[in-house]
């Protein structure tokens, strides 16, 4: 007979995986444990193994649902009627603002993916790629006489701004609303008049 799911059974998946961004964050994941991560969850290693059969899994879980949340987010923000420096600065605003409470899960993107299988490395990816195009897309449309035929500098400037936007939790862990709302604009408005430059 077939093993029913548990009511809370995605509530519990959730609970695990927010557990294990913070395990995996601080400890790092090559010497986390899953002793540590049930002692952090509050329940028995044999429940986790009942959600996830392995540490890579509840890796990939992890990531696979930060990614895929964060691309939904990000490339779903509302940008009809608006021009294009200030769809810029709607992007880079829900960037910052969807990374507000997912430290660790940042953390942990930037420092373990590398430990999955190429494969789920490769699906993860697909994510970011998926990002980086919403925002190539932007910084062409502000900029269309600079990048256009240019593809080179077009990606330099796009990463450039995921890079300025990326290591936000390393200076400013904790950041409200607010803070990060500030530090959007600086990060548009750097941009914005950098590309002028260009």
């Amino acid at each position: 007979m077939a093993r029913t799911i548990a009511k809370d059974h995605d509530q519990k998946r959730a609970q695990i995986l927010k557990s294990a961004a913070k395990v995996f964050a601080e400890a790092g994941y090559d010497r986390a444990s899953m002793t540590q991560l049930a002692r952090e969850c509050g329940i028995s290693k044999a429940n986790i193994y009942h959600y996830y059969d392995s540490k890579d899994a509840v890796l990939f879980g992890l990531l696979d649902t930060y990614l895929s949340d964060l691309r939904d987010r990000v490339c779903e923000v509302e940008l009809d009627g608006y021009g294009p420096q200030e769809r810029l600065r709607r992007i880079v605003s829900e960037i910052l603002l969807a990374y507000q409470g997912a430290d660790h899960e940042h953390q942990v993107q930037l420092g373990a993916m590398g430990s999955l299988p190429e494969d789920q490395q490769k699906h993860l990816r697909g994510y970011q790629r998926e990002m980086v195009q919403f925002m190539s897309d932007a910084l062409r449309a502000v900029a269309p006489e600079i990048f256009d035929g240019d593809s080179t500098k077009l990606r330099g400037a796009t990463m450039s701004v995921f890079g300025m936007l990326n290591w936000y939790y390393m200076w400013n862990t904790g950041a409200g609303s607010k803070a990060r709302e500030d530090y959007a604009r600086l990060v548009a408005d750097l941009t914005l008049h950098g590309v002028k430059g260009l």
